[in-house]
């Protein structure tokens, strides 16, 4: 009769162990806003280092279509996505507003700005003038140089603006242009390693309207309202990643060659090193966003003719998904 028990109970443990065993992963998709580099850092690292699976979620993260990762989250096409500022701002202004929301700040300050080679003596908006720039052919481009030239008392008409796509930098102004937009983590620290020396001129130092969030991170509104236990889960081990970047900015750029090798690693340890001091910089926790960034900015979009309606700020973003 005992040996029946034990062996009873033994097959009891069996089953429960098993069950633990195969219980499945949470399948998640997060959808970049571009090809990937240092700015997703900390996504790759959550999944190199095991946060992910910590968390019980299986995470595939993918690049986007031609339109970016707000139509494709706001479709139910990813979980999660990468996106910016300007992106959800349109998104949730639009005459049929996309069901999208910010839940994290990957970069707490605008690090982009516009560059040239210092022979173009460009050194402020009020010379854009008899110069040529090269674009991706978006309004929002047209109206921040038009702000800025206005700002310094420029004129607009004299600057000819090129949309060379996703043209990079130095092919840009070699032979095409003589300035476009970039960030600075990339671009910038890439002419630094090749020793190109460019003047850069920082939007937030011109307009600190424009000291915007870019990228965020975003989520479906309606897939927040069901899986609110997922989204913190998600971020918890996203916020454990960019902690992990900021803390070991070399071997996080390793993590994010795993996935990527194709990336040059002399420009990823350089661009990490860079962005360790910036994914976080003064805020109280990495992720944090602030009410008063958003309606500075979709204020200053408004106000340009930008969006066909104001944007409700409040309901844009929210931190409570963050961990504590």
């Amino acid at each position: 009769m005992k040996k029946k028990i034990i062996l009873l109970t033994l097959g009891i443990l069996l089953i429960a162990l098993t069950g633990c065993t195969t219980k499945e992963s949470e399948k998640i998709t997060v959808v970049l806003d571009w090809v990937p580099n240092t700015n997703h850092t900390g996504l790759y690292a959550a999944k190199e280092l095991g946060y992910f699976e910590a968390e019980g979620l299986q995470v595939e993260i993918i690049q986007p279509s031609e339109g970016g990762s707000a139509d494709l989250i706001a479709a139910g096409q990813g979980e999660f996505g990468v996106s910016y500022q300007e992106q959800v701002t349109y998104a949730r202004t639009a005459a049929n507003p996309l069901p999208i929301k910010a839940i994290a700040a990957i970069i707490q300050h605008n690090t982009s700005g516009f560059a040239s080679p210092v022979d173009r003596n460009i050194v402020s908006p009020k010379d854009f003038e008899g110069k040529k720039y090269g674009g991706w052919g978006s309004p929002m481009e047209v109206a921040t140089l038009k702000a800025l030239m206005e700002g310094a008392k420029a004129d607009f008409s004299k600057l000819e603006i090129v949309d060379v796509g996703a043209m990079d930098y130095f092919t840009a102004v070699k032979d095409h242009v003589d300035f476009t937009w970039i960030f600075y983590g990339w671009d910038g620290v890439a002419a630094e390693l090749k020793n190109e020396p460019l003047n850069f001129i920082k939007l937030q130092d011109v307009d600190k309207n424009l000291d915007y969030y870019t990228p965020v991170i975003i989520a479906n509104e309606d897939y927040l309202a069901k899986h609110p236990e997922t989204a913190k889960k998600f971020l918890r081990a996203v916020t454990k990643g960019y902690q992990y970047a900021i803390e070991n900015p070399e071997a996080a750029a390793d993590l994010l060659l795993v996935d990527n090798p194709e990336i040059d690693r002399d420009l990823a340890v350089a661009s990490q090193k860079y962005l360790a001091a910036q994914y976080q910089s003064d805020a109280e926790k990495w992720g944090l966003m602030r009410l008063d960034i958003w309606e500075n900015y979709g204020n200053w979009m408004y106000n340009q003719g930008l969006l066909e309606n104001q944007l409700n700020a409040d309901g844009a973003f929210t931190n409570e998904y963050l961990p504590e």
